[in-house]
């Protein structure tokens, strides 16, 4: 039996009356990660269940907002860009201050063409290209009408969750994962805060994220982000890295957590990386460029943080809001300031008006030239800021990725404090740790959930085989 209730487009979770004793494989966490993870092992013929936490489905991957990142694919060699594996590891290594496991790295962007392939023959088409910070390509892909990916992503994963009939129950919280003679057994979960339940399986699959909500896991491993924001989901708690610590799974990297250098600090709201990707600037409270906007998230929001409002605004014009669909949102929640010229947006923004048409105009000139003297930027710059009315977002950073967490191997087997994997659990997604280093690229985030969602999938069915 299945039951409505309130989500997105997909608005059909299954009635707790029908959750059974036991099931092939548990995946915890219903975010990009989990529901891959789901659909490749229901097509491999296992029977998987997906408990989520919370009560709706999505988890942080329904916040994202520029795209997936993927090397040598059909859609960039349709466009004409010229890319490589090679250069997508090693823009990635040099955005983690080569502090990437190389390993897990190298496996994610082998596999980041073969994943956008997989996407497309479910029906999740990402064939819009653009540039997030980092990356000096067009390797971000993202819907075809440049919306953010994270709503159709995580609608279009449901689609197929509806036609493989894969059980998904909401409002469960898997507390503890099961152990016996070594191997993993089930979980314990938590239906509607009330009613525990022990549910058997041979192997489970952790996809609950990483712990950016989690404001004293974040100042126990970087005290300097009290106070911060977070652009993160509340049920982002670290609960999965918990759990499987509590096993005796080691993690690694817990003090790397990044800051995204666009949060509107009233909302919490994530301003994509995309608007600079098509060409915004940012300013400072004096109307004046002050950092290279496509340099790597780290680098950007030190930048903002050494100004002395620590805060700027990002600056665009039609041009980049028609190309950007995500700006629609944010100008209906009550995000963005326009004018319909450089004078009245100043005006609005009590900028100089003088400073901010002299910023825009030496831009300009900047993207006609194609050479930024003054920043070094080299992406981001096919349009200028000349197009219709002008439009401003205030931001600072937030905190973003937690780029620590469980110790896992190429095959998502957690590994235990020996460097051992413990039998029958596997991990993927934000809870993990070491693909990304000290510093996440943007768009790596959707890779690396569908690239070891679906890993995770396919290996536990080799697991359940054995």
């Amino acid at each position: 039996m299945i039951k409505k209730v309130t989500s997105a487009k997909y608005r059909e979770y299954t009635a707790i009356e029908d959750l059974e004793d036991s099931y092939d494989v548990i995946i915890v966490g219903s975010g990009g990660a989990g529901l891959s993870a789901a659909i490749e092992a229901k097509d491999a013929g296992a029977t998987p269940i997906v408990f989520e936490m919370m009560p709706r489905t999505g988890g942080n991957t329904k916040k994202s907002s520029a795209g997936m990142n993927a090397s040598e694919t059909k859609f960039q060699e349709a466009s004409g860009i010229e890319d490589s594996n090679n250069a997508f590891f090693e823009e990635t290594l040099a955005g983690g201050n080569e502090t990437n496991n190389e390993e897990l790295l190298n496996y994610l962007v082998d596999h980041s063409a073969d994943s956008i392939d997989w996407l497309d023959s479910i029906g999740i088409t990402l064939d819009n290209l653009t540039t997030t910070g980092g990356m000096k390509v067009e390797r971000t892909h993202r819907p075809s009408e440049g919306s953010a990916v994270g709503g159709y992503l995580i609608n279009g994963l449901l689609d197929n969750f509806k036609e493989r009939e894969i059980p998904l129950f909401v409002n469960s919280e898997v507390t503890g994962i099961l152990e016996e003679d070594g191997k993993v057994t089930g979980v314990e979960v938590l239906i509607n805060q009330t009613d525990k339940r022990t549910i058997h399986s041979k192997a489970v699959v952790v996809t609950t994220g990483g712990f950016g909500a989690n404001f004293d896991m974040i100042v126990e491993h970087k005290p300097d982000l009290e106070g911060y924001v977070t652009t993160n989901h509340a049920g982002s708690n670290g609960s999965g890295i918990s759990m499987i610590s509590t096993l005796g799974g080691d993690v690694v990297d817990m003090s790397d957590i990044q800051i995204h250098p666009t949060v509107e600090q009233a909302t919490g709201y994530l301003i994509t990386e995309a608007v600079r990707g098509e060409g915004a600037i940012m300013v400072s409270e004096e109307g004046v460029r002050f950092t290279n906007e496509m340099d790597k998230r780290d680098i950007v929001s030190a930048d903002i943080i050494a100004l002395p409002e620590q805060k700027a605004y990002l600056i665009f014009d039609d041009g980049v809001k028609e190309r950007v669909l995500a700006i629609e949102h944010y100008i209906r929640v009550g995000l963005v300031v326009s004018g319909e010229s450089i004078e009245d947006l100043a005006e609005v923004m009590s900028l100089d008006a003088d400073s901010l048409k002299g910023t825009i105009e030496t831009w300009n000139k900047t993207v006609s030239e194609g050479e930024d003297t003054a920043f070094g930027r080299t992406t981001g710059m096919n349009e200028d800021l000349s197009t219709g009315s002008y439009h401003a977002i205030e931001i600072a950073p937030g905190t973003h990725h937690t780029m620590g967490g469980v110790r896992i191997n190429t095959l998502t087997e957690v590994l235990n404090t020996d460097g051992n994997k413990i039998d029958g659990l596997y991990a993927a997604g934000e809870l993990t740790g070491g693909i990304h280093g000290s510093n996440r690229i943007g768009g790596n985030a959707v890779a690396d959930i569908i690239i070891f969602g679906r890993q995770a999938g396919k290996q536990v069915v080799d697991y359940l085989k054995n």
